[in-house]
């Protein structure tokens, strides 16, 4: 048989197969989002701890995604490269999604959600890499953004089901005799689990893999024929930068502190000073293995994380607020909507319930615009650049969520969500299309692994902080840490314009106009 010397290109159906996975993976993170706030405060978690309690998820992700990512790099099973992977973070993912609702403590369901996140996270991190590896360059745009549209189909379900067991089938939403949990939500996660394995299971069974072989040649043919250079081998970092870059996340996670013990600021900010050392800790440890010449998955992580591509870094910023915004977003929309809108902070009462299966509906609402506009934005990109189209989406989701201060009316919100769900359609597809035309093929994984680092640490940001902020700057109103949000995710949409998006269809059009 000829050996392929290009990537070929995939038909609507089998781009489609290959992303399918990504209904289930965001069907659980759906019910998590919108659900899991509400499971703390029912099982007695006050309203400045909920921060904290979502933070071992993003800090187990901050750990768990390049190791992932460089695994899965290195894997060839006969299952495939990426498909072990989201096989394996399937059947954890829905183990723990299983078991949530039926969490008798809130310490307890924290824990839950550090497996349940850490899981999905194995199953979904190779899938940015998956659209990588198997798609030529003209249609990355169009990969992420089929996963942008199941993204938002699996959500609006995810985020939706509860009121919809509440108001259409007539399963109770408050607690029943002994039991902690709404039947709504519990029988929610029991359907969420059934739906993210067997989705996963459609990926892989649909979509044959390319070995790494195949994968390095077509990265050589398609350089030469866009006249682009062979990207360059890792540069070896000298041991002094290591040891530089660990002094000097030494020295702020004691700034810090400093400041936490002097000020008397609230406690839970400590974090940031034990997350800190831990990264210091693995620079001078890396500097270690490098002095003695030893090598291993640590040092080549921490190796390409030091010479990540000029684009990768301006994206990074990006990331930084986007994700800043939409974790304040997750963690306060309950409360906001349910003290603001509602006028109501007792959980146990049927406001409460009510104004909390809304902000299901409203996540739900935010994830159906993504999925009606997600095939829409490959088609403005080719006019306008990714850059700007994400610039534009961005500004329009900051919009979205400063209105929700603006509008008091339940149902005027989802006008907000429409900003919002325009946001999280580019969120989910710009920034990867701009990044993997950046990456080399042999380290597409680890790199995406790397790249959630700017997704992860402003969750654990928001986790130290926002329950500070919330309850001190803001007198504990929720409403405004929803503006704060929309503000974060503007600066995003500008910060935009200073990537460098080489690969950018429109781009090269232009020059060949020239």
């Amino acid at each position: 048989m000829k050996k392929m010397n290009t990537k070929p290109r995939l038909s609507f159906w089998q781009i489609w197969n290959m992303s399918f996975g990504f209904l289930g993976i965001q069907f659980g993170f759906a019910l998590q989002n919108a659900n899991v706030s509400r499971i703390f405060e029912t099982l007695g978690a006050k309203i400045d701890q909920i921060p904290v309690l979502w933070l071992a998820a993003p800090v187990t992700g901050l750990i768990i995604q390049p190791i992932i990512g460089h695994w899965s790099d290195k894997t060839w099973t006969r299952l495939g490269r990426r498909k072990p992977f989201f096989l394996f973070g399937a059947i954890f993912a829905s183990l723990a999604i299983f078991f949530m609702p039926n969490s008798s403590t809130w310490l307890i369901a924290a824990g839950t959600l550090w497996i349940m996140d850490a899981s999905i996270n194995i199953s979904m991190e190779p899938f940015r890499a998956f659209v990588g590896d198997m798609l030529p360059s003209e249609q990355r745009t169009l990969g992420f953004s089929m996963q942008s549209f199941f993204i938002g189909l699996g959500a609006v379900a995810g985020s939706a089901l509860p009121y919809v067991l509440a108001n259409w089938f007539g399963i109770a939403n408050v607690p029943q005799g002994d039991e902690l949990i709404p039947d709504t939500v519990r029988w929610s996660f029991y359907i969420g689990g059934v739906v993210f394995f067997v989705s996963v299971l459609v990926t892989i069974f649909s979509t044959k893999e390319y070995s790494h072989e195949e994968l390095a040649n077509f990265e050589k043919h398609e350089n030469a024929a866009a006249n682009v250079a062979e990207m360059p081998a890792a540069k070896e970092i000298p041991v002094g930068r290591f040891v530089n870059f660990g002094l000097f996340f030494a020295t702020l996670a004691i700034a810090i502190g400093g400041l936490v013990y002097f000020l008397s600021l609230d406690v839970q900010i400590y974090i940031l000073t034990g997350i800190f050392l831990l990264v210091a800790l693995m620079f001078f440890a890396v500097a270690g293995m490098q002095r003695d010449e030893k090598h291993n998955g640590l040092t080549e992580i921490m190796t390409d994380l030091m010479n990540m591509p000029r684009t990768m870094g301006q994206l990074a910023v990006v990331q930084f607020f986007t994700w800043l915004s939409l974790f304040a977003m997750w963690i306060y929309t309950t409360s906001a909507v349910t003290a603001y809108h509602y006028g109501t902070t007792d959980s146990a009462s049927a406001l409460y319930n009510e104004g909390a299966n809304w902000t299901g509906v409203l996540f739900g609402a935010y994830s159906l615009f993504a999925a009606m506009v997600a095939f829409l934005l490959p088609v403005v990109a080719k006019q306008i650049s990714r850059k700007m189209t994400h610039l534009v989406a961005l500004i329009i989701g900051g919009l979205g969520l400063i209105s929700m201060y603006v509008f008091k009316n339940p149902d005027m919100l989802l006008v907000s969500m429409f900003g919002v769900g325009v946001a999280w359609a580019s969120i989910l597809s710009m920034p990867y299309a701009m990044l993997t035309g950046a990456l080399p093929a042999a380290k597409m994984g680890v790199y995406m692994g790397i790249f959630n680092f700017f997704i992860v640490l402003p969750q654990i940001l928001a986790a130290s902080i926002l329950g500070s902020v919330t309850k001190h700057l803001f007198g504990g109103e929720a409403i405004y840490t929803l503006v704060f949000g929309g503000v974060a995710m503007i600066i995003a949409g500008v910060l935009t314009m200073i990537v460098e998006d080489k690969d950018d269809p429109y781009q090269i059009k232009k020059k060949d106009c020239k």
